[in-house]
């Protein structure tokens, strides 16, 4: 079996698996000095775009191709890429095709998906320059974006004032106050496997990011079941039309109502939570649909039920931020991962105690962080 993996920078998640399974693996990179080049069997340098890695996809007959993309701005391409190697090269591709990209890249497209399918979601409105109808808090986004990009969150007239020609043609969403919540879903051949439902802390007016923020999983709130999240996102992904994984984002709000609010068609920031609490990585599933040996109902019975603790660490020595420590061996254990400056400890364990008892073990100062909530 020989598969063609485009991107290098999230190769380093699934680097052992491959080697495991038995598995061939070639690398596309568009940039030569990135991390993890060293990783694959053999490794190509291409310009950006899906041409080059087209081109090595053919070249070296290949049995499957697995874009490990993390970020938005690519993914009309890849399933541009997807629709015609499918089509006519019979070559899986194992990412989202046209239109359910075409729907989650665009916010706007999102929201109308939503409303379509029957799914709650904030009210929004299109943008107007008469600030005086916009009721505040609001959240204004751009039509494209990720990661915070493109979203602003007005607290006064002062700041939509400020910011009200850049989100021109964007639109205007309910603030709802509560709890961040995220689903990974896997999805191939029309079979769907919703994972767990992530805690990523409280909303807030500053926007504070995820990634500054002390996660946990499962999701456990008062009043709030997680099959009924689980049930919702896999009506989302069957209706969306989903291949491979993806990350759907949720507000619980005070009373307890889900106000879903974005897809996205790619791997999640909260994959190694979703790992260590179900035992089902979502990366090692993209290679398993890859090589054909994926199956629904087996990967059900797989999922196990941990507390799953992430908290950001900044810098932490250790030698264990590498491909070889990616996976969580035991019941009880942790892996470390992400870029200087940036770096997050995961940690399974049996329960929400032992978890913290092992991240004091560790000197980890996870207390900074009870103040944006603590699941």
């Amino acid at each position: 079996m020989k598969i063609l993996f485009i991107g290098a920078r999230l190769f380093d998640d699934i680097a052992a698996y491959t080697k495991k399974e038995g598995i061939k693996s070639i690398v596309t990179e568009s940039n030569p000095d990135s991390k993890n080049l060293d990783l694959p069997d053999a490794h190509y340098i291409v310009p950006r775009g899906m041409e080059g890695p087209k081109e090595i996809a053919l070249k070296e007959d290949v049995d499957a191709v697995v874009p490990l993309i993390g970020i938005d701005k690519p993914l009309f391409e890849i399933a541009k890429l997807k629709e015609d190697l499918e089509k006519n090269y019979g070559l899986p591709v194992i990412a989202s095709p046209l239109d359910a990209v075409s729907i989650s890249r665009d916010k706007l497209k999102t929201k109308e998906f939503f409303i379509k399918n029957h799914v709650k979601t904030p009210s929004f409105s299109k943008i107007s320059k008469n600030i005086s109808e916009i009721s505040l808090p609001a959240v204004l986004k751009q039509l494209e974006g990720q990661g915070g990009s493109g979203v602003k969150i007005a607290v006064s007239e002062d700041d939509l004032r400020s910011c009200i020609n850049d989100f021109e043609g964007a639109f205007v969403e309910e603030f709802v106050e509560g709890t961040e919540v995220s689903i990974e879903v896997l999805r191939w051949k029309n079979e769907t496997v919703p994972l767990v439902p992530v805690y990523k802390g409280k909303t807030t007016l500053e926007g504070t990011h995820p990634l500054d923020k002390l996660k946990t999983a499962p999701l456990n709130i008062e009043n709030q079941r997680n099959e009924d999240i689980r049930q919702v996102a896999g009506k989302i992904a069957d209706s969306l039309g989903s291949e491979g994984v993806i990350d759907i984002d949720i507000i619980i709000d005070e009373t307890g109502i889900n106000y879903f609010i974005e897809i996205n068609t790619r791997p999640s920031g909260t994959r190694y939570l979703t790992a260590a609490s179900t035992n089902i990585s979502p990366m090692h599933e993209l290679v398993d649909m890859a090589t054909g040996k994926w199956n629904s109902k087996e990967v059900q019975k797989r999922i196990m039920q941990y507390h799953a603790l992430e908290i950001p660490v900044g810098d932490y020595k250790t030698d264990r931020n590498n491909y070889k420590f990616r996976d969580f061996e035991n019941k009880n254990c942790w892996v470390i991962h992400g870029p200087q400056n940036f770096q997050r400890i995961t940690i399974r364990a049996e329960n929400a105690q032992k978890a913290y008892e092992t991240a004091k073990r560790l000197n980890v100062d996870y207390n900074k962080f009870y103040q944006t909530g603590k699941n």
